[in-house]
């Protein structure tokens, strides 16, 4: 835990009991704040309460008393309308703030110099983030891996000199992070997501700039309109900016060819890393990622080599694309994080080859989209609610069968793939979501992993969760 203690001896309100929530309010106690914490939920409320801390609707509280007010992330501070919550603080003129900025507050008191990476991004911010945190712990050194990739930033190690911080942070940790200031920030792309709470793409681009704005080196993609307008600004601003791409050369950054890494700076280029053979890392938009994360780690002071080596042995994010076993040609895939067509078209779109176990809760829209990449599927295995929609969808274009369940699928999909006799992949990419069957994507992807670790001849590329 990182205890809070910028607040120390102050009172500070706090909304919202979730997992985030509950950490910051335990973090600023052990800093000894005087925290009045509510959430509209009671069961929270009776949680927090059991575990000490001091509660209270804050309808009933003194505002002009708080030195701040920290909400969580998940309540609506903008849009669509304001957390009523947030209209007492603003009355009061009361500071808004989240668990991230008390985290920056923390390491700017204590241990301004250890290198802090924060990622933000519409897509692959959880991929960078976990790489970025893989390369920096295969090369010995001292790393806290958190934020919005699940693991509350302030339940990490306090800083200190030398430890490093690789944070993910959301468009909504970053609205209420008004100091945040990373060694190296990383933007990497922005498409329209979360307009229900910014109101407008432009205000989301505001929220996401906000972060490279404020960073020693700002790594930014600049494979979109927006993106690339926040790195020609920030720069301008006088901020060391490192643009980032996966589509175009560029004369001064990193950018992707074919799968290699390509450095350019004042006319002369260097292939920094080659991802050939790095089954983790496969697809344009890893290449993306992986830039990134170079970028980043050479900026805090990772070397050339140890960058190398971290890429080359990185695992691959769990449920994300991770490759998780081999029989003879065929690759264990599990995607089951990609919960909607648009996340499972990267996967679809990285091997030539697939046996593709889909569906599920069916979303707006279904597979159709996915359309173009319909000639690398040899075959579907379809399961859940979603199995007829997606039949119709196939129609005379893929071969498919209803499957039904997930077990079944994995069966007739390994024995088909091993009969193919070509490099393939059998993939769990559901585009859809899991809770027709499966509590969440976590457990649909775990029972995914201990089947196929039941199959005669396998070798696991991981290890399989204990208890699935």
């Amino acid at each position: 835990m990182i205890p809070v203690t910028t607040f120390a001896g102050r009172p500070v309100a706090l909304f919202g009991l979730g997992g985030s929530g509950l950490a910051t309010a335990k973090a600023l106690v052990a800093g000894g704040a005087d925290v009045t914490a509510w959430d509209d939920n009671p069961d929270s409320v009776a949680k927090a309460k059991a575990e000490g801390i001091s509660t209270c609707d804050l309808h009933g509280i003194d505002w002009s008393l708080q030195a701040a007010f920290v909400l969580s992330p998940g309540v609506p501070l903008t849009h669509p309308k304001p957390h009523w919550t947030v209209d007492l603080a603003r009355a009061a003129g009361v500071e808004i703030i989240g668990d991230v900025e008390l985290f920056v507050r923390e390491r700017r008191a204590y241990a301004p110099d250890c290198p802090f990476i924060a990622i933000t991004g519409t897509n692959g911010k959880s991929t960078t983030t976990a790489l970025i945190a893989h390369i920096l712990r295969s090369s010995g050194r001292d790393t806290q891996l958190g934020g919005n990739i699940g693991t509350a930033v302030l339940t990490l190690d306090p800083p200190k000199a030398g430890r490093f911080y690789v944070v993910e942070c959301s468009s909504y940790q970053i609205d209420l992070a008004p100091t945040i200031n990373p060694t190296a920030g990383i933007l990497l792309n922005l498409t329209p997501d979360h307009l229900d709470r910014h109101g407008t793409m432009q205000h989301y681009a505001d929220v996401k700039e906000r972060l490279v704005a404020g960073s020693d080196t700002a790594v930014v993609g600049v494979d979109d309109t927006y993106c690339t307008l926040i790195a020609d600004r920030i720069a301008r601003a006088g901020v060391s900016v490192k643009r980032i791409s996966r589509r175009n050369v560029l004369s001064d950054g990193f950018y992707a060819q074919g799968s290699q890494i390509i450095a350019a700076s004042g006319g002369a280029t260097d292939m920094l890393a080659d991802l050939d053979g790095i089954d983790t890392l496969k697809g344009s938009h890893n290449a993306q990622n992986a830039a990134a994360a170079i970028a980043a780690c050479l900026a805090v002071g990772v070397s050339r080599e140890e960058i190398c080596a971290g890429l080359k042995s990185f695992p691959g994010l769990k449920h994300r694309m991770q490759p998780v076993a081999r029989i003879g040609r065929a690759t264990f895939v599990n995607d089951s994080k990609a919960t909607n067509a648009d996340a499972a078209a990267p996967a679809l779109s990285s091997y030539a080859r697939i046996f593709w176990i889909a569906g599920g809760l069916p979303k707006a829209g279904g597979i159709a989209s996915l359309a173009p990449l319909f000639p690398r599927i040899v075959k579907a295995y379809l399961i859940g609610e979603a199995a007829p929609e997606f039949a119709a969808t196939l129609g005379e274009t893929v071969p498919y069968e209803i499957s039904g369940s997930l077990d079944r699928a994995l069966l007739h999909a390994a024995a088909d793939a091993l009969a193919d006799g070509q490099e393939v992949a059998v993939m769990l990419s559901p585009a859809c979501a899991s809770f027709d069957q499966f509590r969440n994507f976590e457990i649909r992807g775990d029972t995914f992993v201990s089947l196929v670790a039941e199959l005669d001849g396998v070798t696991m590329l991981i290890e399989p969760e204990k208890g699935q």
